[in-house]
């Protein structure tokens, strides 16, 4: 599945597409053990203006998403599971004004609940439109590890945290991500 931009549709500014663009992915349940490491990767996204592309389903992915918002200028897309409806236009007025918030769907606006299915087909085309992903945490035999082995993202960067539970993470072009120390931080491969 390599996306067709045309297919695709939006709200927002179109221009981050053209980012360096992170996918964030992480397991609706995980270990509390990795929030304050996804914490400081969220801050480290921000200070650097990186763009962060998710679906901001789960309860840690909408924690960051509400952080990422604070900062006026973060570049942020955001991959719906259903059509775009009239209200997020609304909601989300300031964000789209200010050209920092895109929202990106496959999904016409009469389809307003999302299913597996849909999940699973916004979860493609977030990786796909992102140059590499961050999974701090991947439940085993979940949605998030048919994603990271789909050819979409399988020869992607992936960066992670280096906990037990992410085993399956382990791939040729994972990273782990590594909390910035004194002298800065850094990535260490595996």
């Amino acid at each position: 599945m390599i996306t067709q931009l045309e297919e695709v549709r939006t709200l927002g500014n179109t221009a981050l597409l053209r980012l360096p663009k992170t996918a964030f992915f992480c397991s609706r349940d995980y270990p509390p053990g990795i929030e304050h490491a996804t914490y400081v990767w969220a801050m480290e996204q921000r200070q650097l203006g990186r763009c962060v592309a998710s679906g901001f389903h789960s309860r840690l992915e909408q924690a960051v998403f509400r952080f990422l918002r604070q900062d006026l200028q973060q570049p942020i897309i955001y991959g719906l599971g259903r059509g775009i409806q009239p209200s997020v236009a609304f909601e989300y007025e300031r964000d789209i004004r200010l050209g920092h918030l895109l929202f990106i769907s496959h999904f016409e606006p009469e389809q307003t609940t999302i299913s597996q299915e849909t999940a699973d087909i916004r979860n493609l085309l977030l990786a796909d439109v992102s140059d590499q992903l961050f999974i701090p945490y991947m439940q085993p035999g979940g949605n998030l590890e048919r994603l990271v082995h789909h050819a979409v993202a399988r020869h992607k960067p992936l960066l992670t945290l280096n906990i037990a539970g992410n085993a399956a993470l382990k791939r040729p072009h994972r990273q782990l991500y590594q909390l910035p120390g004194l002298l800065g931080g850094h990535r260490a491969n595996l």
